[in-house]
């Protein structure tokens, strides 16, 4: 018999998201990762608390890391202690690895971690995008575009 569901925790779906990185920056291409994590770091995503909006992932002694993104102290949990803003370690295949060093070494752009889930397993992900920089005029371009099309679905659904 399944175990009834707990108010407030997130078994699978998005746990955190940066919605600011997709206003600030271009996606060129997406990956999902493993992130390294410790007991406490998991219960606490799954109360949805964390924050990736200054996170980035980059490279350190060969291996791909994720950086200051904040994950909150359990507070239920008295035994195990963590630094909330430590780095985390990502798992991607070599190959992949390889050819996001090689994207970011060429193009000048940057890895940016979009959302963390729980897939269906209960494992935790890390989608990442490889994106390059928007300067203002192209945001500003994005957000009339997107208003544009909101106006147009509008216009439509009031027409038929």
């Amino acid at each position: 018999m399944a175990e009834p569901r707990k108010k407030g925790l997130i078994s699978h779906g998005v746990a955190a998201q940066n919605r600011k990185a997709r206003h600030d920056y271009t996606i060129k291409q997406t990956l999902e990762a493993g992130i390294v994590l410790k007991g406490p770091e998991v219960k606490s995503l799954r109360h949805g608390r964390a924050t990736l909006t200054e996170a980035w992932a980059g490279e350190r002694d060969g291996e791909l890391w994720l950086f200051n993104a904040y994950i909150p102290e359990y507070q239920a949990g008295v035994l195990s202690r963590f630094e909330p803003r430590s780095p985390r370690k990502l798992l991607v295949h070599r190959k992949q690895m390889r050819e996001l060093f090689g994207a970011i070494a060429r193009e000048g752009s940057t890895i940016v971690p979009l959302e963390i889930a729980f897939n269906e397993k209960g494992r935790a992900k890390v989608l990442l995008g490889v994106a390059v920089g928007r300067k203002k005029a192209d945001k500003r371009e994005a957000i009339k575009q997107r208003d544009w099309q909101r106006e147009k679905a509008r216009l439509l659904r009031a027409r038929g």
